[in-house]
């Protein structure tokens, strides 16, 4: 059972409710030095440069933004809601939604108008879980 409580939109979450967070919605995330992170490994710098376009489109859509690492082949994904000085209810939602966006893949849905791209390495642009 979750040992963590919904809070205010603005209120920072202490670190062990933070662990549990991410231990029961987020798992790959990790929680270093204030921030929320995860690592997106991509096949090249086009599919590096698809991650940050789409990370930052949901960014400036949701109004909360995050510091990118980027490089060919991965971007760092760091979130904190920094007028909180921490982790709150916005850092949780936006990072859901980018998981929720980079990992879809049209064969899991099983939706016969979607085919997702071919197995193969040209075409390939993100690692997936």
């Amino acid at each position: 059972m979750s040992t963590w409580r919904r809070k205010p939109a603005n209120e920072p979450f202490a670190a062990d409710e933070i662990e549990a967070r991410l231990k029961d919605e987020l798992p790959v995330w990790q929680h270093e030095d204030g921030w929320i992170r995860r690592t997106y490994r991509t096949a090249s710098w086009k599919g590096t440069l698809m991650v940050v376009n789409t990370v930052g489109h949901l960014a400036e859509a949701a109004w909360h933004h995050p510091d990118l690492t980027v490089s060919y082949a991965s971007v760092t994904v760091k979130l904190q809601t920094h007028d909180a000085q921490g982790i709150t209810e916005k850092d949780f939602a936006l990072a859901k939604k980018i998981d929720e966006v980079l990992m879809w893949q049209p064969e899991r849905d099983a939706d016969p108008v979607f085919e997702g791209t071919p197995d193969d390495p040209r075409f390939k642009y993100l690692e997936h879980d």
